[in-house]
């Protein structure tokens, strides 16, 4: 009987390995502790960009919103990487950064505010 008994405990711990399996089984698609896509808030207050500089994963979106009373825009230094329009109070901007790189940026109405994104 005793022999009948390990058997049973075997099975027992080999279907559940296999359940424990299953369970933890990458979505199809997916990386295995690949970083979860995130976003970052950044705030246009007071003529600046805050937090300055951010450095950011791959894939990263990046939200800006404008608190002040006045249009804002978010452009790339290159002007083509990426340009808002005219942001009004409480409009937002996003943009995803899928390359590694330092992105600076400023305003176009005015051009002291600048600020970058360091994307590693």
């Amino acid at each position: 009987m005793s022999w009948y008994r390990n058997l049973a405990c075997v099975a027992f711990v080999v279907a559940s390995g296999m359940a424990v399996a299953a369970a933890t089984k990458s979505a199809p698609g997916t990386e295995p502790n690949a970083p979860a896509a995130s976003a970052i808030d950044v705030k246009i207050d007071n003529f600046t960009f805050a937090p300055g500089t951010i450095t950011v994963p791959k894939g990263t979106t990046v939200n800006w919103t404008n608190h002040d009373d006045i249009p804002h825009t978010v452009v790339a230094e290159d002007k083509t990487t990426f340009k808002s329009k005219a942001l009004d109070t409480d409009d937002k901007f996003s943009y995803t950064f899928d390359k590694p790189g330092t992105y600076s940026y400023f305003c176009s109405l005015h051009p002291k505010m600048t600020a970058k994104v360091v994307v590693q």
